[in-house]
């Protein structure tokens, strides 16, 4: 079985194998039975269900230079394998997502694991049983760790926000301690006035257990994301184009329908306003040994440094290097959309929005930014799937 390490030498060439002559498409005599926007989970999946599915004609747009969306990785100048946009883990119970992937690559197990830097100590996270031993010098068992928070649980009656979800689990002292400043730096606002599901999402456990997901499916696509992705595009009734933005070719191609993987808001120039997106920062760096720390990410909760976590890739890949790779995590206001920001009155808007695209059958909003959902991997792709199933049910 090819393996990681086998592709590093040939580096990552999906830009220039997706590079398609502008001219060579637009002036095709036939057109596109579809027009895609975006060439991450999304619009690729629904792109090749399409071209291989049901015969086809697919053109893929994407303001990009490359294709994989934020799941994009390649070979840094070292020839480590790197994420571009950070850290991106596979994992899900869909046995149906799955399967429709493999097809297109081999696994790598990996069971993701996250450490967090409190006053010097590294303490697994989510909280488990040795987080609390560690961190308050204790000797707990699993029913004395249980004991342990709902002593410290606050009762609250309405859980509305992810202040509310955090301290009625775990008390005050460690939703301080774990959770405000990190919420308050990747969001730029306070818990308190975030919607519940922010927070939700994290599990909070008194075994020793810290894997930092449920999933029964854990596992890392061999040879990258982008070799996946290639695979999944290398249909010959698909087309990609990058470097390229949609309202600049939408007069200049023929296609029966549109399918939208952008932000909504930026389909209908705003006219309702901006949708509210939080974005990041990347800081790559390569260190010159073998390990930069003891586990894939660390996490930094404190508000007294700047980035939110630390990113040592290899762990993720299985590579081996007498170097490796690093990347530290800056949230910002400004930049690429990737966090739809989920406050009720931003879910007003999306549903205003929404109205709007109700009254475009001809145009499927799909995705994360299309549908302003923060979803998994797993959940656009299962999403892809079934947007295509309704499409070809209400067409054919």
């Amino acid at each position: 079985m090819r393996t990681l390490n086998d592709t590093v030498q040939a580096g990552n060439a999906s830009s220039g194998r997706y590079a398609v002559d502008a001219h060579s498409a637009l002036g095709n005599a036939r057109g596109f039975d579809f027009l895609i926007v975006g060439a991450g989970f999304a619009g690729s999946v629904m792109a090749e269900r399409l071209a291989s599915g049901y015969g086809q004609r697919v053109l893929v747009v994407d303001k990009r230079s490359h294709i994989g969306g934020n799941a994009y990785d390649e070979f840094n100048s070292e020839g480590i394998l790197v994420h571009r946009y950070g850290p991106h883990i596979f994992h899900t119970n869909a046995q149906r997502v799955v399967d429709y992937l493999s097809r297109f690559t081999a696994w790598r197990p990996y069971r993701h694991r996250v450490l967090a830097y409190i006053d010097g100590v590294l303490v697994p996270f989510p909280i488990n049983v040795t987080t609390l031993n560690r961190l308050y010098s204790l000797d707990l068992s699993p029913e004395g760790a249980e004991a342990f928070l709902a002593d410290r649980a606050v009762p609250i009656a309405d859980i509305r926000t992810s202040e509310d979800v955090v301290v009625s689990k775990v008390g005050r002292e460690l939703y301080e301690t774990f959770f405000r400043g990190y919420t308050r730096k990747q969001w730029g606002m306070d818990p308190s006035e975030l919607d519940r599901s922010v927070t939700s999402r994290v599990p909070v456990r008194t075994s020793t257990d810290d894997g930092y997901f449920n999933d029964e499916f854990q596992c890392m696509p061999l040879e990258g994301y982008t070799r996946m992705f290639e695979r999944i595009l290398a249909h010959p009734n698909i087309k990609v184009m990058l470097n390229t933005d949609f309202k600049e070719i939408r007069d200049e191609v023929w296609f029966r329908r549109l399918i939208y993987t952008g932000p909504i808001d930026e389909y209908f120039d705003h006219c309702l306003g901006e949708l509210p997106y939080r974005s990041l920062r990347f800081r790559h760096e390569t260190v010159d040994k073998e390990h930069f720390q003891s586990i894939g990410v660390v996490n930094y909760p404190s508000e007294g440094v700047s980035h939110t976590r630390i990113t040592e890739y290899k762990y993720l890949t299985g590579q081996e290097h007498a170097k490796t790779s690093i990347t530290y995590e800056y949230p910002s206001a400004d930049g690429d959309p990737y966090y739809p920001i989920p406050r009720p009155a931003n879910a007003l808007l999306f549903k205003a929005y929404q109205a709007l695209a109700d009254a475009h059958p001809e145009v499927t909003f799909a995705g994360r930014l299309g549908s302003y959902r923060y979803y998994n991997m797993d959940q656009v792709v299962a999403q892809a799937l079934a947007t295509v199933e309704r499409i070809v049910e209400k067409s054919w």
